[in-house]
Formats: structure tokens, sequence, C-alpha cells
């Protein structure tokens, strides 16, 4: 442990980047409806310029193909 810090843990630098993103995580929408587990990605996106829940294509191992993966809260 470095001396003069407490707790363990690390800080993120405080800088623009994680001031304007944001985490979200991608969820799959096909899974569900053939009672598969879902997968989930993590990615970031920009609060000020994207303001509605983002969409993207990505990999499903359980179902073995690319689907469509929403942004949940």
């Amino acid at each position: 442990m470095v001396a003069g810090r407490e707790g363990g843990g690390f800080a993120l630098p405080f800088n623009r980047f994680t001031i304007m993103h944001e985490v979200v995580t991608l969820e799959c929408t096909e899974a569900r409806k053939e009672g598969k587990p879902v997968s989930r990605y993590l990615t970031t996106r920009n609060k000020k310029t994207v303001t509605e829940r983002i969409e993207k294509k990505k990999y499903n191992p359980f179902l073995k193909r690319h689907t469509v993966h929403k942004e949940i809260k």
C-alpha cells in the first residue's frame, strides 16, 4: 500500500472525458424471446451529444450470432 493513501482503492483522473462520458450497459433483445441467457456489454456514450438510448449490433455467444443490443438502465 502506498504511504499516505487510505482505503486501498484507486481514483480515476478527473478530466473532461469522465465528465462528458457515462458508462452504459447494452443488453441483447432477442435472447429472452428464445429462452436463452442474455449477453451484456459495457460501453460509453457522450451525454451531451447522444441523448437517446444506444442500439448496436453485437455478438451474442449464447445464440452464436450478431443481434441487436439496446441500452438498459
